[in-house]
């Protein structure tokens, strides 16, 4: 696949969704997706699991997709899962209608369809709602992992253009890369540790949590990856790799939101039931910012 044919490459930062007590802080939303397109990234994906979809009402999840639309001149991808095929397909429809450029689709969670299940969830939605779209694989939180031959078969459908991997499984995602290569599909990373191995095999981008706090750098990485500097990708991946494990070191956005406040980008407030980050994890974050900061 050359790069025009790609219909999603770079970075697409997973946005968090900023709170003010117990409401959405839409100021500080929009103010925090134009640091984000200052800093190069390629588009936004908010309402996604960091952006703590699981507890946001449908229509807190349509103002969040409004607001961050409005306030940039980039491709906004709008996460729009459901475990519940109506509620997916009426979640896509109303962020195609609040001006979405793409869909982000977590694969049905808690009750593990089968294949064929899976199949024709996604085919429903990509047949009800005519934008891009693409399937986010992550075992890890929904129950069932998104194999190899459903994806393949997926990859055929006009509006299905990309596949973010969050499976841990490098062979599975090399597979999936080397079958739809000839297609106009874009696999993306969903860890940031295996970015740079995902981009040398022919991944397009990521879309990714690490951005939200050193977007630049991320920037940097997957542009000279894309571009065959390996050598300077390899040297990113190094400085970057201390966060990447940080911000994973509980479970996702509690360390990413209390990096964002180290930064001074927003306060670390999460809904239930996620709580605060630990104090020796939030010591070893601060240690690992600060060190970035200091060689930045």
């Amino acid at each position: 696949m050359t790069d025009t044919d790609t219909p999603f490459r770079g970075v697409y930062p997973a946005m968090t969704t900023p709170f003010a007590g117990d409401s959405i802080d839409h100021e500080l939303l929009r103010s925090d997706a134009q640091r984000l397109e200052r800093a190069g990234v390629d588009g936004l994906v908010p309402v996604g699991s960091t952006g703590e979809s699981a507890t946001l009402s449908h229509d807190e999840h349509v103002e969040v997709v409004e607001t961050v639309v409005d306030a940039v001149d980039i491709p906004v991808i709008a996460g729009a899962g459901s475990n519940a095929t109506h509620e997916a397909l009426d979640l896509a429809r109303r962020s195609a209608d609040a001006g979405a450029d793409g869909l982000l689709l977590i694969s049905p969670y808690y009750n593990k369809p089968e294949p064929a299940g899976m199949e024709a969830h996604y085919r429903t939605i990509a047949d009800g709602v005519d934008l891009p779209q693409i399937v986010y694989n992550v075992p890890s939180r929904t129950g069932r992992n998104i194999d190899v031959e459903t994806t393949v078969s997926l990859a055929e459908h006009d509006n299905i253009v990309g596949y973010k991997a969050a499976s841990g499984d490098f062979g599975q995602i090399s597979e999936i890369i080397e079958r739809t290569r000839d297609e106009a599909f874009a696999v993306l990373s969903g860890d940031d540790a295996l970015t740079l191995p995902m981009l040398s095999i022919g991944a397009a981008g990521t879309i990714s949590v690490s951005a939200n706090v050193e977007p630049e750098r991320t920037c940097e990485l997957v542009e000279s990856a894309l571009s065959g500097d390996y050598g300077r990708a390899r040297e990113l991946q190094f400085e970057l790799g201390p966060l990447f494990r940080a911000l994973f070191a509980e479970t996702n956005p509690i360390p990413v939101k209390a990096a964002m406040e180290h930064r001074g980008y927003g306060p670390d407030g999460l809904r239930l039931p996620l709580s605060e980050l630990s104090d020796e994890n939030r010591e070893e974050l601060a240690a690992v910012l600060d060190e970035l900061e200091g060689g930045a």
